[in-house]
């Protein structure tokens, strides 16, 4: 059985950041304990636990900003924010009552958040390509101060609410899909032709799709290896499983069913950008091994 693996496979360039500070913070004697993080570090189990294991806990977080406020009354040292992004309000919050922030928001995202405030404090109406209830599609939505209008669909394009004479500035969540992006902004420039459309799809995501498609178009069966919770793993499973029925979704090796493997030559892997080499590895050198 031959075994291709993306070059691209596993985590990206933010969320290794993310994880090697956040290990970096827990064994530093003088970083304020205890540690952590608003919301999920990475969406991957093996890697949640094994911050666990180092003493670093999870607060919650769907969004609510008022939930946050009385959570942080509690015991915290140190609040960790994730690759996704926040809004500027935790900040500020924080700020008032004295914890220590470590921001492990990716350069990617930040670059998204500086412009939707630029563009809003320029009077622009700013429209968000992604998923509302993204954390990171929230966090854009915020530095906008809520005023963000969100398309998850190109059909949300036509309910697109622009007073007359209003610019309009497009950014997009940073994990997004680059095809469908470009069919919404097509999309919008052909209502509003004098939108400004703000490119901020992450260069390594588009480069995984592009991979994976192409994974799926010359492999018997694709693996993308990833979580449920993960939206760019979902993505990559969606584009592969558009081009090659026989592409199925695993988080680890275990997930594996051997009469998946039944007449198959060769198998494409990927992993999405929360996806740790560890576990992508474990799944090539077993499927290595049935050579």
């Amino acid at each position: 059985m031959k075994v291709t693996l993306s070059k691209y496979a596993g985590f990206c360039d933010g969320v290794n950041r993310a994880y090697e500070k956040v290990r970096e913070i827990a064994l530093d004697p003088r970083v304020k304990k205890p540690i952590f993080v608003l919301g999920s570090l990475v969406h991957n189990n093996d890697v949640i636990k094994k911050i666990e294991k180092l003493g670093v806990k999870k607060i919650d977080f769907n969004g609510s900003i008022s939930e946050v406020v009385d959570k942080l009354n509690g015991e915290i040292g140190t609040l960790v924010i994730t690759a996704h992004g926040i809004g500027p309000k935790i900040f500020e919050i924080a700020k008032e009552k004295g914890i220590n922030v470590v921001d492990t928001t990716c350069p990617k995202v930040i670059k998204a958040q500086r412009l939707a405030k630029i563009f809003f404090g320029r009077g622009y109406q700013l429209v968000i390509v992604g998923e509302e209830k993204h954390k990171e599609v929230q966090g854009i939505y915020r530095w906008a101060d809520k005023k963000a209008q969100i398309i998850s669909s190109v059909e949300d394009v036509e309910n697109l609410d622009i007073k007359d004479n209003q610019k309009i500035a497009v950014v997009s969540q940073t994990t997004q899909n680059k095809d469908f992006v470009d069919r919404v902004t097509e999309k919008i420039i052909a209502r509003y032709p004098e939108a400004e459309i703000l490119d901020t799809v992450c260069l390594t995501t588009k480069n995984r799709q592009e991979e994976v498609a192409q994974l799926a178009r010359e492999n018997d069966l694709v693996f993308v290896v990833g979580s449920a919770e993960s939206s760019n793993s979902n993505r990559l499973w969606e584009i592969a499983k558009n081009i090659n029925n026989n592409t199925h979704f695993i988080e680890r090796l275990a997930d594996i069913k051997e009469e998946w493997l039944e007449n198959i030559e060769c198998v494409g892997i990927t992993g999405g950008a929360s996806s740790p080499q560890w576990v992508i590895k474990d799944v090539v050198k077993y499927l290595e091994r049935l050579n």
